[in-house]
């Protein structure tokens, strides 16, 4: 299973109507980060438990589901985060 396929799957408990990952790894060759074996991705999300909430505390959804996956396959991650009314 790749890293997005189970960043999919660790993302399904935000119940998201839209999602978008992009792996930026190859542009960050060479990287520090890149050196460890962790990715650089960047993501769109959709969800509506994202409602009434400040962009730092829908990071942070999304980093407690991605788990551990952001200390070892996951070096740098861009989220926009948005609910359904925002598009």
């Amino acid at each position: 299973m790749t890293v997005i396929s189970r960043m999919r799957e660790r993302l399904a408990v935000l119940s998201p109507q839209q999602l978008e990952i992009a792996d930026d790894s190859a542009k960050h060759a060479g990287h520090a980060g890149a050196a460890s074996g962790g990715g650089h991705y960047r993501m769109s999300i959709v969800s509506p438990l994202f409602a009434g909430l400040p962009t730092l505390a829908r990071h942070r959804l999304v980093y407690d589901a991605l788990g551990a996956m952001m200390k070892r396959e996951i070096h740098a991650l861009s989220i926009v985060a948005r609910t359904p009314e925002e598009g």
